[in-house]
């Protein structure tokens, strides 16, 4: 039976080797010959400066996915919040190809739109101020042509900012609006959608339409496996 895996909010990180090692174990696992694709829809690294930063864990993952590559399986990224300069240079490196941030896939019949979901979340009227700014032309392209010591910087001062932020609002400004949702599935006219970002796994059904929300993986192992047959949601231990 043939397969499709989407997973997001890794969040790999040097200081989170638990984390990393739980991504290859993953990979030795389920990325068997029965394997079409895996999609990896954003925040698969906890911050990304940089294709040039040359960074040791990004260059030893890269050799891992281009392992699976070549092996026929396909591999998508799809940005995140986090993950947002992840570019050409690296996607070549791990055999990968880079999508739009919002993509419609034909998943064994089924016209499925797949995203990091952040643009969803419209109650957050600050951090959506942010992501127009750093998706325009402009500002990405400032970004990288800095220092890579003045662009640790600003992703370390931005990631205590995001912090700061998250905890002065209330969950449900986190979290996608169902004004949002249901426009996402109007634009498309599809009937499923997968997405991250929230790190509220869960499947939500419409009247007529599926969300399947990704979770993160700072504790467990967040993925979901698609066949012919249906899709399925799986939250397994690190230790699993």
């Amino acid at each position: 039976m043939r397969k499709s895996y989407f997973i997001s909010d890794l969040h790999l990180t040097e200081h989170r080797p638990d984390i990393t090692a739980a991504f290859y174990r993953f990979l030795a696992k389920h990325m068997q010959d029965d394997v079409d694709a895996l999609y990896i829809l954003g925040d698969f690294f906890e911050v990304w400066i940089g294709d040039d930063e040359g960074n040791p864990l990004a260059l030893e993952i890269a050799t891992k996915l281009r392992a699976i590559s070549e092996r026929g399986i396909k591999l998508f990224f799809i940005h995140g919040n986090r993950d947002f300069l992840v570019g050409q240079h690296y996607a070549k490196l791990c055999g990968m190809t880079l999508l739009p941030e919002q993509t419609v896939i034909d998943l064994y019949g089924t016209p499925t739109v797949i995203l990091h979901g952040d643009e969803m979340c419209t109650q957050d009227e600050v951090y959506q101020k942010f992501r127009k700014k750093s998706r325009g032309w402009w500002w990405p392209r400032l970004m990288l042509s800095m220092p890579l010591w003045y662009r640790r910087r600003v992703a370390r001062n931005a990631r205590e900012k995001s912090k700061q932020s998250q905890m002065g609002k209330a969950p449900e400004i986190l979290d996608v609006t169902e004004e949002a949702v249901l426009a996402m599935f109007a634009r498309y006219k599809v009937s499923n959608m997968i997405h991250g970002h929230t790190h509220r796994p869960d499947v939500h059904h419409y009247t007529d339409q599926t969300r399947t929300v990704l979770g993160d993986w700072y504790s467990q192992s967040s993925y979901l496996v698609a066949t012919e047959q249906g899709q399925s949601l799986t939250q397994h231990p690190f230790s699993d």
